[in-house]
Parts: C-alpha cells; sequence; structure tokens
C-alpha cells in the first residue's frame, strides 16, 4: 500500500517538476549573437560597417536582459590624416516586458588607436575611455532556438584629444546591428 502510494505521489509530481524544469530553462535561456552593422560618427557623413558578437541572458525573466558585446569598428578622419580604430566591449541592461522588444543601456570600454596615416611623421595613439550608451530592439524569432536580432544603440564618449589640426574631435557615434540570435 505504502509502495503504491509513493508511486501515485511520483507520478503526480514528476509532470509538475518537468514543467518546472523546462519553463526555468526556456526563462534563463542564454543566447550568442553574432552581428554585423553600420556607424556612423556625428561629425561625418560616412557611414562605415562594424562586427560584433554578443553573449546575452535572461536577468529577471520578461523583464530584464543582461548583455555583454565586443565589437570592431573603424572610421577615417579629417580627409584621411587619420583612422580611429576602436574595440567597444560594453555592458548593457535591457527592458523586456514584450519577447519581440527590448530598451535600456548601459556602459564600455572603448579601446581606440589612432593611426596617423602615412607621410605623417606621427606616432600612432592607444587610449582607453570610459563611454556610456542607450538604445533598444527588436528580437524577432524565427526558430525554435533562433531569432534575428536588430540593435540600436547612441554612443556618447569624451573628446578625443590629436596631435594634428583639429586638436580634438567628437568621437560619439550611432551604431545599427543586426544578428542572429542562438539559444543555448
Amino acid at each position: 500500500m505504502k509502495t503504491t502510494r509513493n508511486i501515485f505521489r511520483t507520478a503526480a509530481i514528476a509532470p509538475l517538476a518537468v514543467l518546472l524544469i523546462t519553463t526555468a530553462s526556456k526563462a534563463r535561456a542564454t543566447e550568442i549573437i553574432p552581428s554585423i552593422g553600420l556607424t556612423r560618427s556625428v561629425d561625418t557623413e560616412e557611414t562605415k560597417s562594424t562586427v560584433g558578437l554578443a553573449i546575452r541572458g535572461s536577468a529577471i525573466p520578461s523583464v530584464l536582459a543582461i548583455e555583454l558585446k565586443g565589437q570592431y569598428r573603424k572610421q577615417d578622419r579629417f580627409n584621411g590624416q587619420l583612422t580611429e580604430k576602436m574595440w567597444p566591449i560594453t555592458a548593457s541592461a535591457w527592458l523586456t516586458p514584450l519577447r519581440v522588444i527590448y530598451a535600456g543601456g548601459g556602459v564600455g570600454w572603448y579601446h581606440t588607436t589612432l593611426d596617423y596615416n602615412a607621410p605623417s611623421p606621427l606616432q600612432d595613439e592607444t587610449t582607453q575611455k570610459f563611454g556610456v550608451h542607450l538604445g533598444g530592439g527588436v528580437r524577432v524569432p524565427i526558430a525554435p532556438a533562433v531569432a534575428l536580432d536588430m540593435n540600436g544603440r547612441y554612443v556618447w564618449l569624451e573628446k578625443q584629444e590629436t596631435a594634428i589640426v583639429p586638436k580634438e574631435f567628437n568621437p560619439d557615434f550611432w551604431d545599427m546591428s543586426l544578428g542572429l540570435g542562438l539559444h543555448f
């Protein structure tokens, strides 16, 4: 009788446990998002391509997602006298009240190299700066473990000093990316 009761309890509890585990794993799903995009500095008319890789996970299901993203961008300045190469590493918090739309912001570390193009005798300069960004995006599911991710953000940085005239420029930029979110 006791054995039968234990089997009955197990049979009743097992589906609930499976449901909770399945729901928890979906709620905490992590995804990797390789992306390509376009970037444009605020003081230039030129739009350039970028590449990036992000990892995003749910901190609070259906409320908050956390993202860590690395990227590479390159921009010519001052009629080709200077090439700015930047490797931003950003951390973002995205509000996700709807599964397909998100908005938020974050902070970043911006490793920047200023390459003075020939025939300049100037030495290249590398700096690390802190910046902030605001943005948002749309996620469109295309398969059970795959989603199309469209993201846009505006990045604010401190003015960048140079060894050529003009002595500084505004490094703020717009960034738009299209990625493929792969859940695991």
